[in-house]
């Protein structure tokens, strides 16, 4: 129907806007400014207790600053109350004192040709009802004995019983006066191609009745009480009153316990939420016989920020999961988001919390797992990523799904949780799972007494590794470079969210020592030797290791980057220095005495001491640096590696 613009400014401008929502909210008059028409309140869409809910009298509009709903008053009505557009404006014209203007005809026929429909299902439902309780029903009875759904339970969700009739409920209902057009209009009887008589389209079924928002019956779904049926569950077709891609079951007692505060779930199966709301999860609801729709979850979020999809633990329900993440990527965002629990194997909830109770069903709905997580699980799971190609893959992969995603920070979000759950699975092993770093590698163990963020430390050295002639402050000059190596290397260990970052000086790290190259192979793939333990317990028992706080002591992961990264430097520095010394020495071949070669490596060393302060702490022996310096400065003024002319 088509209505006047100045109709609806008019009734918009009669009727406040927090006098439509006040009858769902309770204002928080504290922060409300009522003289202004400025008011505040928890959000009647998305369970809350904080006041985040804005509604402007003046401009008309609400907004909800958590989950992000908008609108007008015809608007709060349609989303909040369920009712249609046509409904919304009158009700908001009769409380304005205003005559709706004259209707289309037509249009005011298809509102009367639903009117008609839905009195027609209400009778259906009702006959269903009385159907259960006829001697035919027994076996109905006892299989929903067997359920744990008793009379009480029945009752609630208006359960009934379909007989095994051609015509039952057709002839029950033409009895009542019931055109015949509206049976088979309202998807209760189907016609046969040959012109026959309508026939029952629910025949020898355990009805559900399905309603909408507003508590009016839609639909019906059926259960099979023969095991050989054609399908288990039957739905009604979709007609002018129900599109299954659109509604839940359950919803409108769903909606009104998440405003109490409860989570809004989503099984499977109408069984499985009369499960729920029975053991105290009232906010359960269930697509109806499809998987998840761009409709429905529009409809769930609009219930809460955060639906929890309750699945089946089966490969089906695993495989509804994966579909369900391409559909939710692009429409995901802040007050939008998901969660996944899943049944343990071979359960649905009706079946744990008949077999394990309330509480266990509480401890899976805990342990639910956000979008990201099935995401990660998708790509990764039964996969070998051994080579720099499937690693590549794995990242276009992830980063193709997330491209999906509208919302900028909410995309980087997810960017930062999949870099972590890469590390977890290309980055050093840990044996527990206490902080975001990797888990310690065996023979590693974390302070007493520091609770779960503190760092892992090393055990105590071997006595071979005591004995180990780096571990002696009378090393000689010659070992330095090794020092500085042994550095790095335990810098990686106790901080390895850095090896990702410093993968490329690592690979060209190559030790000389056959220990120290297989601990670099261990931090580089996540793999533990022996080898690789020995060496790490000989660095360990270093005593300039052992003298260096940041080793032993929890410091922030930029502080301990800037160091890996000055340590990487003067190491890069000190074997740049010795490649030149090395060519000078080649220049001077036949030319130059031992002396001279030895002055030149001291030069070198001296300079590089000079450039790099820092490094005396790890290789100066007490000799005097500025003498150093100044031999330097003069070979390199005599040029003493150059061989004179003849």
């Amino acid at each position: 129907m088509s209505l006047p613009p100045q109709f609806l400014d008019e009734i918009r401008a009669r009727v406040p806007l927090s006098r439509v929502i006040g009858r769902k909210v309770v204002w928080d008059l504290r922060r409300s400014n009522q003289a202004k028409g400025d008011w505040w309140a928890p959000c009647p869409f998305h369970g809350e207790k904080t006041a985040s809910f804005h509604v402007d009298d003046q401009k008309g509009f609400y907004y909800c600053f958590g989950c992000h709903a908008k609108g007008d008053a015809l608007t709060f009505l349609r989303e909040a109350e369920g009712l249609g557009f046509i409904e919304a404006v009158q009700m908001l014209a009769s409380e304005a004192g205003l005559q709706m203007p004259e209707r289309d005809p037509r249009e005011v026929q298809r509102a009367d040709r639903r009117s008609e429909l839905v009195a027609v299902m209400e009778q259906a439902a009702r006959w269903f009802r009385l159907q259960l309780q006829t001697g035919a029903a027994q076996a109905a009875r006892d299989y929903l004995a067997r359920r744990g759904l008793d009379e009480a339970a029945g009752e609630a969700f208006g359960i009934g019983f379909a007989p095994d009739q051609r015509q039952g409920l057709f002839n029950a209902l033409r009895s009542k006066g019931v055109d015949q057009a509206l049976i088979v209009d309202a998807g209760l009887a189907a016609k046969p191609d040959d012109g026959g008589a309508p026939f029952d389209r629910f025949r020898g079924r355990i009805i559900f009745p399905i309603r909408d928002g507003r508590g009016r019956c839609i639909a019906f779904g059926g259960r099979a009480m023969d095991p050989n049926a054609r399908a288990k569950y039957l739905n009604s077709p979709e007609t002018v009153l129900f599109d299954k891609g659109r509604n839940l079951y359950n919803v409108g007692p769903a909606r009104a316990a998440v405003a109490r505060g409860k989570p809004l779930i989503v099984a499977e199966g109408y069984m499985d939420v009369i499960a729920l709301v029975r053991a105290g999860f009232e906010g359960a609801v269930a697509p109806l016989g499809t998987a998840i729709t761009e409709d429905q979850l529009r409809l769930m979020w609009r219930i809460s920020p955060e639906p929890v999809i309750a699945l089946d633990g089966d490969e089906a329900g695993l495989r509804a999961a994966m579909r369900l993440i391409d559909l939710a990527l692009p429409m995901t965002g802040p007050g939008q988001a998901l969660r996944f629990a899943f049944m343990p194997q071979g359960q649905d909830p009706d079946d744990l919390i008949r077999a394990s109770g309330a509480a266990a069903m509480a401890g899976v709905l805990d342990e639910a797992r956000p979008l990201v997580d099935l995401l990660w699980r998708r790509e990764t799971e039964g996969r070998v990523f051994d080579s720099p190609e499937r690693r590549a893959a794995l990242d276009k992969a992830l980063g193709d799904a997330i491209a999906k995603i509208p919302d900028k920070d909410t995309r980087d979000h997810y960017s930062a949780a999949l870099k972590n759950l890469k590390w977890e699975l290309f980055g050093p092993r840990r044996r527990d799972g206490a902080t975001n770093r990797p888990p310690p590698r065996e023979g590693w163990q974390g302070r007493k007494g520091q609770g779960r963020d503190a760092r892992h430390l090393p055990v105590q050295p071997s006595e071979p590794a005591r004995a180990s002639r780096l571990s002696s402050p009378q090393a000689g000059e010659h070992e330095a470079e090794a020092l500085i190596e042994a550095m790095v290397l335990a810098i990686c260990a106790v901080y390895p969210e850095l090896i990702s970052s410093v993968e490329g000086h690592l690979e060209r790290l190559e030790p000389q020592d056959e220990e120290r190259a297989a601990l670099v192979h261990d931090l580089l793939s996540g793999s533990q030797s022996g080898k690789g333990q020995r060496a790490l317990e000989k660095i360990m028992a270093l005593p300039q290791v052992i003298a260096t706080p940041f080793i032993w002591k929890s410091v922030p992961l930029s502080e301990a980057e800037l160091r890996l990264v000055n340590t990487l430097e003067q190491l890069s520095a000190r074997r740049a220095v010795k490649r030149e010394i090395e060519r000078a020495e080649a220049e001077i071949v036949g030319l130059a005495d031992e002396g001279l070669t030895w002055r030149v490596t001291e030069s070198g060393r001296a300079r590089q001491q000079a450039d790099h302060p820092s490094l005396a702490n790890l290789s100066d022996l007490g000799e005097d640096s500025d003498s150093r310096r100044a031999f330097l400065e003069a070979a390199l003024k005599n040029e003493i590696w150059r061989k004179p002319r003849r």
